[in-house]
């Protein structure tokens, strides 16, 4: 097997030699493969598939990958392998996750989502939209993924291919892509929090969901997650509008001969947006908070404030009414002229500022993965154009991801002197 490609000094010290390193990824191959793939084929190729990623090279699209793998590898083994096999990407990303998810402490869950620059318009939900890896508007896929992250390493949850709405209505490019009839339009909060819910059904400790405004601003997110069970602490933007502290609500009484008595309790302060919210507290409510973003980091201190308040959103059917309190957390570093940041956590009123604090700072390790499962691993180099193969690619990426999180943590593997 070729030198593994792990950029980070220190991780390569300790993969070891390479026959080594490929008798650990064997076996981890057979241990998170095994459940998906019931064809004697499929877990040679998703072998060979997951050497191919690890090994070094610019490109792990599929013609340099064989390349790469020498008489090993079949071209079109691996390319019917990999856009039209009935193996399961979600039942091999589970197992990854069981698997990898209690070598690093997990601390939270992330939800983002990433882009894929794509010429063309064959690939399936491609086409000219905002993506934030690009940081414009681009021709590109977008992916939506949730990921554990802790301590010790990071391990993809998911991915989900976004898919918008003139692809949904489009029969021939769905035929073409092989998109499922079952398939239909989702909003990335939407696909975020199935990702969400379909981990909390695996053996892997559960842990508050973090995410952008993208996310955080979605009320029906937000709930969804709070009715599941499931913490969160979300960011979101200072026009985000709450009820302040100490705000009641009573239903009102009815007007003397007048209909029915009224049944919605009704608030007795219209609701505010969060930075004028923040900006009108006294300075007392603000306090310095420390704490360590990772075992091995220096302190981390800046300002916040914590309050409890009630989101304002119009009451809408089956959403509660009077809303539910949470936390209203807000950093403003000393010097500056605003807040930086704003979240919404539902976190436990007895929480502690340093713990609220430190998983609002902690998204921000997300960052890690993608710069790994891109820059090392191909997660973007796909060039097929199948719906399946996408979801395939994306399942193997996340394997080598794991395997390589792993192998960082090997006490057996060699280290230099």
């Amino acid at each position: 097997m070729a030198a593994v490609a792990v950029r980070d000094p220190d991780a390569r010290e300790q993969v070891g030699g390479p026959s080594e390193v490929r008798e650990r990824l064997e076996v981890f191959a057979g241990e998170v493969l095994a459940g998906a793939m019931n064809r004697p084929v499929q877990l040679v190729n998703g072998g060979l598939y997951l050497r191919g990623l690890i090994e070094q090279g610019q490109r792990k699209s599929l013609e340099p990958l064989v390349e790469r793998l020498g008489g090993e590898a079949d071209y079109q083994s691996l390319q019917q392998f990999l856009a039209d096999s009935p193996w399961d990407p979600a039942a091999v990303t589970r197992a990854v996750a069981e698997r990898v998810a209690p070598e690093i402490g997990v601390e939270a869950w992330v939800l983002d989502d990433t882009g894929f620059p794509k010429d063309g318009k064959g690939s399936p939900g491609v086409k000219r939209q905002y993506s934030g890896t690009l940081g414009k508007i681009g021709n590109c896929q977008i992916g939506v993924s949730a990921h554990a992250v802790g301590a010790k390493g990071t391990v993809p949850l998911g991915f989900a291919l976004y898919l918008p709405e003139e692809w949904c209505a489009d029969g021939g490019r769905r035929t073409k892509a092989k998109i499922p009839e079952e398939v239909t339009f989702k909003t990335k909060p939407e696909l975020g929090v199935e990702l969400i819910e379909r981990a909390a059904g695996w053996e892997v400790e559960a842990a508050p969901v973090l995410g952008d405004q993208a996310y955080g601003e979605n009320t029906a997110l937000r709930e969804r997650l709070n009715k599941g069970g499931l913490e969160y602490v979300l960011s979101v933007g200072p026009e985000t509008t709450v009820f302040a502290p100490g705000t009641t609500f009573a239903v009102p009484e009815r007007p003397a001969g007048k209909g029915r008595p009224p049944s919605r309790p009704v608030p007795d302060a219209e609701p505010q947006a969060i930075g004028a919210l923040i900006a009108g507290l006294p300075p007392e409510q603000f306090k310095t908070v420390t704490f360590r973003d990772g075992p091995d980091k220096e302190p981390v201190a800046s300002r916040f404030c914590f309050v409890r308040v009630r989101t304002g959103n119009r009451p809408k059917k089956r959403t509660p009414w009077p809303p539910r309190e949470e936390w209203l957390i807000a950093e403003w570093p000393a010097g500056r002229e605003a807040p930086t940041d704003y979240w919404l956590s539902n976190l436990p009123q007895d929480t502690e500022p340093e713990r609220l604090a430190r998983l609002a700072r902690l998204r921000w390790k997300i960052e890690l993965d993608y710069k790994q499962l891109k820059g090392e691993l191909g997660l973007d180099h796909y060039e097929g154009r199948s719906w399946l193969g996408w979801y395939h690619h994306t399942a193997l990426v996340t394997t080598a991801h794991g395997f390589l999180t792993l192998e960082r943590q090997n006490p057996k593997a060699p280290r230099p002197a």
